[in-house]
């Protein structure tokens, strides 16, 4: 007899959510430098000037290319039922599955994503409105980025 349709994906959901725990807790360690992130000020020179320094740590935000953008969306638009059906809780867990899967597909943008979450948000509303609208409703939260925990 065939398993229902929700069972396979849960099992996969299982699946995935099992090896990116695997994944994130075999990594190593960085350090981060102390200061906050992308705060620019400005030093007096020996001209008499100003020169803009910028705080170590300081990055650029993360950009994606249409492609995996594109993917992004593909990814996220047929799971949209499912966050309706599953609720807030269970939902936010299929996202971050979801996330965590995209970026190491496009590159292992993983430890990116991570540290600049709202590239998910910026992604896409740029790509696809109406998708990031739904799954913000459906999650029941601010935006995606609040949402992906690790």
């Amino acid at each position: 007899m065939p398993l229902p349709r929700w069972m396979s994906r849960s099992a996969l959901l299982a699946a995935a959510l099992t090896g990116v725990v695997a994944l994130t807790a075999c990594g190593g360690t960085t350090s981060t430098p102390t200061g906050s992130a992308g705060s620019t000020t400005t030093a007096p020179s020996s001209t008499g000037g100003t020169a803009p320094t910028t705080t170590p740590g300081a990055a650029a935000p993360l950009t994606v290319p249409d492609a995996a953008a594109t993917d992004l969306c593909d990814m996220l638009r047929p799971e949209l039922s499912n966050f309706r059906v599953q609720g807030p809780t269970l939902g936010r867990i299929g996202l971050n599955a979801l996330v965590h899967e995209w970026a190491l597909r496009n590159g292992g943008i993983n430890g990116q994503v991570l540290a600049d979450k709202a590239v998910v948000d910026r992604t896409l509303t740029g790509a696809c409105p109406d998708v990031h609208q739904q799954a913000i409703e459906a999650l029941g939260l601010p935006n995606l980025a609040a949402g992906i925990a690790f």
